[in-house]
């Protein structure tokens, strides 16, 4: 039986993969456990990860320490690249705001830190190490570690000793912070949905409504000039002329006063349409539907973008009204419905709704894809070339102070994947992936990277305990809960932020991947994941400042 016993407390790769297998096993087995209706998810990988590191089985320290960061990189990689289209847009409708609070959980977290070391007289690497436990920050760690050495010549086993012992409850402590935060504030989910929904609804910037022209002074105008003189965000889909008939409205297209105009616009728009154009009348879909001549009936229908050619090619490019004789009214890009212009820029996966007749349709589907089987091809491509530029972005010195402060392997990655997905169409990359692989990936990178981090602070964890450490673990929870409970409760009751949105923002301001995952679980949406990685950049180089700054303080 020494194989046996060598495969479990040996090395090399099978021994490797099988403690890694087992623990993340284990984990997710205990994450089905609830205590109260409450449940701390895949969390329990990390706790199983200590167990099997105090037992003596081990990995490789440099092998452990790819197992963690390369799944890190995985996990912040597909957040970004999932919220990337739609980041700039929230950013700057309350991002900024998001940001502020995110960097004032950082600033009571340092202050909190420094008065604990002067009160209790624990030295400050330690306690800089605790702090970095606490926010689960490992390139925090890593800079004031490193910050250290540039300084005395010397490690101090402490910061990392400190960092090991204070993770475990600074992972709870924040999941435990959001659940207090929910009941001190009576969070009803269902009201959450529904602000929700009035949310993005306001968000789609798209009404329909219908409009009888009768604006005699701009009779006989085309909509192409119309749309010159108006200069709002409007489209005109279709045309009811006087003898009941229907037809689709083009750039070409005459208005005659009396005809009736099915419009879409953004909301803020519509009051400045309507009063160049006529009064608006009530007419319903089935009076849109068709006109008086059979041949010209008009249908809808919602058409993918599947083509990779089409990928990052503009409206205008296309034709698509001139060649096809069909109408283009709005855009879907990751649940967004956008108003199109000739200069939009397409992107796989786009859901274009257009409106024609049958044939015509067709034909469109045809040119733009339509075929859900492209969708499901992974785009390895994207993935690893971002994945390197993120690493590079990330390892590049941003200031001096004197030590370099870095992005590290996660803000790098994560804010490269976010600019792909914003912008690679543009550059001819093929950013969409389908919800079930993002998730995928998502999953895997976060049970690897806890795993990692479990194994890894198993060793030595009860020891450090035991002769004194149990204090660390008191100050580390004390640094992770007040800074979350205080910046949560002002966000939510005075600030009137959505439970969503918070929770992610929260989980983002500690840089904790379990609390978002706990957050997301917890939503059923992804309003969680677009709040952490608004946050998390900029909380990510505040954390490795604020490391490299207290030790930089007491040297």
């Amino acid at each position: 039986m020494d194989w046996l016993e060598s495969l479990f407390m040996g090395s090399g790769i099978a021994h490797t993969m099988l403690v890694l297998s087992l623990v993340i096993t284990g984990g997710i087995m205990l994450s089905k456990i609830k205590i109260g209706g409450i449940s701390i998810g895949v969390t329990w990988i990390l706790f199983v990860g200590i167990v099997a590191g105090h037992f003596g089985m081990t990995v490789d320290e440099n092998t452990l320490h790819f197992i963690k960061e390369f799944g890190l990189i995985l996990f912040v990689f597909s957040i970004g690249l999932q919220v990337g289209p739609g980041f700039f847009s929230s950013f700057k409708e309350g991002g900024l705001k998001m940001v502020a609070c995110a960097a004032s959980v950082v600033a009571l977290g340092a202050v909190a830190t420094y008065v604990i070391h002067l009160v209790t007289g624990t030295p400050m690497t330690t306690m800089v190490g605790v702090m970095s436990g606490a926010v689960t920050n490992t390139p925090g760690l890593g800079a004031a570690q490193q910050a250290y050495a540039d300084l005395t010549g010397v490690n101090d086993p402490t910061i990392a000793l400190g960092y090991a012992v204070a993770y475990p409850l600074g992972v709870v402590g924040v999941i435990l912070s959001l659940v207090a935060i929910r009941f001190l504030t009576r969070v009803d989910f269902a009201e959450e949905n529904k602000a929700l929904e009035a949310m993005r609804a306001e968000q789609t910037n798209v009404v329909r409504f219908s409009v009888e022209f009768t604006n005699g002074a701009l009779e006989g105008h085309t909509v192409a000039h119309l749309r010159e003189l108006i200069n709002r965000s409007f489209v005109i889909s279709r045309i009811m002329h006087e003898d009941g008939e229907i037809t689709i409205a083009d750039a070409t297209s005459r208005l005659k006063l009396g005809e009736k105009l099915r419009v879409i616009s953004s909301p803020e728009d519509q009051e400045a349409v309507l009063a160049f154009l006529g009064q608006q009348v009530e007419m319903s879909k089935e009076e849109w539907g068709a006109g008086s001549d059979s041949h010209t009936q008009l249908v809808s229908r919602r058409i993918v973008i599947t083509k990779p050619e089409i990928n990052g090619k503009k409206f205008s490019d296309l034709r698509l009204r001139s060649r096809y004789g069909i109408n283009i009214t709005r855009v879907n890009r990751a649940g967004i419905d956008l108003i199109p212009y000739q200069g939009m820029e397409l992107q796989m996966g786009d859901r274009v709704m257009v409106v024609g007749n049958e044939t015509a349709i067709e034909q469109v589907a045809d040119v733009l894809g339509n075929s859900m089987k492209k969708l499901r091809e992974p785009q390895l491509l994207t993935i690893f070339l971002g994945i390197a530029l993120g690493v590079l972005f990330g390892s590049m010195p941003l200031m001096n102070i004197p030590q370099p402060v870095k992005l590290g392997l996660a803000g790098g990655p994560l804010i490269v994947a976010i600019l792909i997905g914003r912008f690679g169409p543009h550059y001819g990359l093929v950013t969409y992936t389908t919800m079930s692989a993002n998730l995928m990936l998502r999953e895997v990178g976060l049970a690897m990277f806890l795993a990692g981090v479990g194994i890894g602070a198993g060793e030595g964890f009860v020891e450090a305990i035991v002769d004194g450490g149990y204090r660390w673990i008191g100050y580390g929870f004390i640094i992770t809960v007040l800074p979350v409970l205080i910046v949560g409760l002002f966000a939510r009751l005075k600030l009137k932020m959505n439970f969503y949105t918070l929770m992610g923002l929260l989980a983002g301001s500690s840089t904790n991947p379990p609390a978002l995952g706990y957050a997301n679980s917890t939503a059923g949406n992804d309003m969680p994941a677009l709040g952490y990685a608004t946050v998390y950049p900029v909380v990510m180089f505040l954390r490795v400042l604020v490391a490299q700054m207290l030790i930089l303080m007491v040297m």
